[in-house]
């Protein structure tokens, strides 16, 4: 007879995995542009900060994706004190189960396998590859992807698999661009009532395939936000307008912002997306002022829009409980433990359990991998498993959770609060209708 550890591992395997957050290059760009050689895709994503944190050089790190700058070999070994320092965190997991698990290269691989692995990349980067190696040997039922603009159209590789977020980060940042919203929208934008209609103009056209808004401006201003009024943000408006958004004081930009940022969620609600917000951690090095990254920060504009959907995204990493407590006290608060899971794997499993005992279940969700490339997030899916895994067979083990109960938390976890959260299924419908009822899962 089974454990009860190794039925819930069977059903957490045998699960579609929602995958609410990535950066995934469209297909042609993968197939083109992609990753040249096995070395190059290993070493892409977030293990690079690491590296550097461990003491490798920048430009030892660089050489590691550029194929020119030496053979495999040699690029391996300029990295090589630092990648045995940062073998067992979360990103030095992730690199170890893309090179293991998915180019099926032995523990102790060297440039040799790397090279014996290259026609995998090569296949993998043909067309279909890049759906097939995220639903097949990742086990993804989707994904949702913030490539930085606001177009979210049907994706021909995969309608109703390949999902798209209308981004509002330069918004937030007060950073109006009118050419771009002119070519976008045919709307002149002169004056805060121009802007408005260029806003609803973009929501009018995109929202229908969108599956939600997604802003970062975490990276570049604080996460607290203040109500502004008209008359604020028109004189913000005219000043970055007159002046360029580089050449205006930061109040001003965080003036134009925080209106901008509100129109947006407005939006968000009229059209019944939710608002993912990056919370917590920076990637890269060098460069994390974390009085912004607070996920309290924002308990000003929660309280404003309770009837926006808000998904705080990468467990507000330091602050977990602090998201907790948000998630517990807010109806319209939902956590995100995109990227979680490979910036601080123990972390993120603490985070499930703590969540599970203090704020609604259908609350949170299990995966985004935060990758451009789909081999990365492929990995990073598996990584996900194994890690929800430990947290919830130490809730059976420690008899907080029936085997029956933890099964039915992981698959609210997986799928079905993101099913539930995105309106996966509308949005599949209307894809299918952008998209003439082709392709639609």
């Amino acid at each position: 007879m089974p454990s009860m550890a190794s039925d819930l591992s069977e059903h957490i395997q045998a699960t579609p995995l929602c995958d609410t957050h990535e950066h995934l290059d469209k297909e042609r760009i993968w197939v083109e542009e992609g990753p040249a050689d096995v070395l190059c895709d290993l070493f892409r994503n977030y293990v690079p900060a690491d590296l550097i944190s461990a003491g490798a050089s920048p430009g030892a790190v660089q050489a590691l994706s550029r194929p020119e700058a030496g053979d495999l070999e040699s690029r391996l070994k300029g990295v090589d004190p630092a990648w045995r320092a940062i073998r067992h965190t979360g990103y030095g997991e992730a690199v170890r189960i893309l090179a293991e698990e998915i180019y099926g290269m032995p523990p102790d691989w060297g440039a040799a396998d790397l090279e014996a692995a290259q026609a995998k990349l090569a296949d993998w980067r043909r067309p279909g590859g890049r759906r097939r190696l995220l639903q097949e040997t990742g086990g993804i039922d989707h994904t949702q992807t913030d490539d930085g603009c606001w177009p979210c159209l049907p994706d021909a590789s995969g309608p109703g698999f390949f999902f798209y977020d209308i981004t509002w980060a330069a918004f937030c940042n007060g950073d109006v661009r009118p050419a771009d919203l002119a070519e976008e929208t045919g709307l002149t934008v002169g004056d805060l009532s121009s802007l408005r209609l260029a806003m609803a103009a973009i929501f009018t056209r995109y929202a229908p395939c969108a599956i939600a808004v997604k802003a970062q401006h975490a990276y570049s201003r604080t996460l607290h936000w203040r109500e502004r009024t008209d008359a604020e943000a028109a004189a913000a408006l005219q000043a970055v307008l007159s002046r360029g958004h580089g050449n205006v004081p930061e109040e001003t930009r965080l003036t134009l912002g925080d209106w901008c940022w509100a129109r947006g969620v407005e939006l968000a609600i009229e059209h019944d997306l939710p608002f993912k917000l990056h919370t917590g951690y920076y990637a890269g090095n060098d460069r994390m002022p974390v009085s912004r990254i607070h996920g309290g920060n924002l308990c000003a504009l929660l309280a404003r829009y309770l009837d926006c959907r808000f998904v705080l995204m990468h467990i507000a990493y330091p602050y977990g409980d602090e998201l907790v407590a948000l998630a517990k006290h807010y109806r319209n608060v939902y956590a995100d433990l995109c990227w979680a899971w490979s910036i601080d794997p123990f972390s993120s499993v603490d985070f499930v359990r703590r969540f599970l005992h203090a704020a609604p279940v259908n609350k949170l969700f299990a995966f985004g991998g935060d990758t451009h490339w789909p081999t990365s997030a492929t990995a990073y899916a598996i990584q996900a498993r194994r890690w929800l895994t430990r947290a919830l067979q130490a809730e059976v083990e420690d008899g907080l959770m029936s085997e029956a109960e933890a099964m039915a938390a992981a698959s609210r976890l997986m799928r079905d609060n993101q099913y539930d959260c995105f309106r996966v299924e509308a949005r599949r419908e209307s894809v299918a209708a952008a998209a003439g009822g082709k392709g639609v899962r």
